[in-house]
């Protein structure tokens, strides 16, 4: 789906007016919208640790230059897209270049930690978000449920489930899923 340029640039630059608002956590652009989510709790943030950790170990032996990163911006302009996944793996160079966002293809993995409060926009939307930009690896952890599913390419059509205190391959990265907690 295609968004009309000067519609988009118009919710952007509303965006960019509420960012310094506080109580606000992430500001996005989705359908139309700007879609504004309460800031993270600290089971949250945790998991986006010790995943972050874990890649960030593995990432100079499969994937020198890159690293696992929270906090990016992540634009798809033509698609009228704009997501701040919980972390993303990227390019050293392309995370620390001064532009607004990160492009799609300078992304080989999305992580999204699911939010006690909206979890349909983690399960569904931004699957398809994520695969209309053609990111090749999608991650969703669950705390409310100790849970998590592994999108693959081609468009996250893959889905592969696991527990928590399960070890995963997601792309040529494994993870320890047994240091992540439940929001309970």
């Amino acid at each position: 789906m295609s968004v009309d340029p000067m519609d988009y640039a118009r919710l952007r630059e509303i965006a960019g007016l509420l960012s310094p608002v506080p109580g606000i956590g992430k500001i996005e652009i989705a359908d139309g919208a700007i879609v504004l989510t309460l800031p993270p709790v600290d089971r949250h943030e945790s998991a986006v640790a010790h995943i972050a950790r874990q890649l960030n170990t593995q990432l100079p032996r499969t994937h020198p230059g890159r690293i696992a990163r929270a906090g990016a911006d992540l634009e798809d302009a033509a698609r009228g897209r704009r997501r701040t996944p919980d972390l993303v793996v990227c390019a050293e160079a392309a995370s620390e270049s001064a532009g607004p966002a990160l492009l799609p293809h300078e992304v080989l993995l999305v992580v999204e930690v699911v939010s006690a409060a909206d979890p349909k926009t983690d399960h569904h939307d931004k699957v398809r978000d994520y695969a209309a930009m053609g990111i090749p690896l999608y991650l969703l952890v669950d705390p409310r449920k100790g849970t998590g599913i592994v999108h693959d390419e081609p468009g996250c059509t893959s889905r592969k489930e696991f527990a928590f205190g399960d070890t995963i391959t997601v792309g040529p990265w494994t993870l320890d899923t047994g240091v992540l907690r439940t929001y309970a």
